[in-house]
């Protein structure tokens, strides 16, 4: 781009480029010089860093009829993201929240291996901490920002909204909202994957998304192959 007077970064190739079509009309200047240059010639450098993408999983683990699906789902996605992210620097987590605690069952990895093996044997069942999920997304996505300030965070949260453990002492979900509300403010995309039933569905999961500034989505059809094409959609 022109440079306007800022010499820090010259692109000298672009600069012969736009001096070029004048040396014709520079007859005086290229009696010094065998090739005239002006400073409204000069172009600058505009230098572009390909950001890594970190795709973060919080999934409820909490007992009901379709953890099972939801879990078979989730590890096949990340190991789908993973092989396809094999010569980029995309790294891909995963965080389990069940009974009264979250696990962060994946740090944050580019290893297909590292992968395959923390997904084998993963703890399901009980009640549903979801403001300890959210929040130990809140740390892990923190962390990452710290030691790679160029990431591009996405969060997957896989929940039906209603929590019902809480780490202090407001309502469970009054308490997810104001972690949700953190994450937010820090401006990472969010997208929630509603797990309730739709003749059973209250809309917490939607409530929560709106919180997140997020997108509130249900796939008809939870399958690896179906999570896996809506995260490379939101990918960057």
């Amino acid at each position: 781009m022109p440079a306007n007077g800022n010499l820090d970064d010259v692109a000298f190739d672009a600069t012969l480029r736009a001096a070029a079509p004048y040396q014709t009309q520079r007859t005086e200047e290229r009696k010094k010089v065998a090739f005239a240059i002006k400073k409204s010639d000069i172009q600058r450098k505009i230098r572009v860093k390909k950001a890594a993408n970190l795709v973060l999983f919080a999934v409820d683990a909490s007992w009901s009829m379709a953890v099972a699906e939801r879990m078979n789902a989730t590890k096949g996605a990340i190991l789908s993201l993973l092989t396809d992210a094999y010569q980029r620097r995309d790294r891909v987590g995963l965080i389990v929240f069940q009974k009264n605690r979250a696990t962060l069952i994946l740090p944050p990895t580019n290893s297909v291996q590292l992968a395959q093996r923390a997904l084998v044997d993963i703890p399901v069942g009980g009640k549903t901490p979801l403001s300890a999920g959210i929040l130990m997304a809140t740390e892990v996505l923190q962390r990452e920002k710290y030691t790679h300030p160029d990431v591009e965070p996405l969060l997957i949260v896989l929940t039906d909204g209603a929590g019902n453990v809480a780490i202090g002492d407001q309502p469970p979900n009054e308490e997810a909202y104001q972690f949700a509300r953190q994450i937010a403010k820090e401006e990472i995309r969010s997208i929630v994957i509603n797990m309730e039933h739709e003749s059973f569905d209250q809309g917490l999961a939607c409530k929560l998304a709106d919180e997140f500034n997020g997108l509130c989505m249900t796939l008809d059809e939870l399958k690896a192959e179906n999570l896996y094409h809506v995260v490379k959609k939101e990918m960057r």
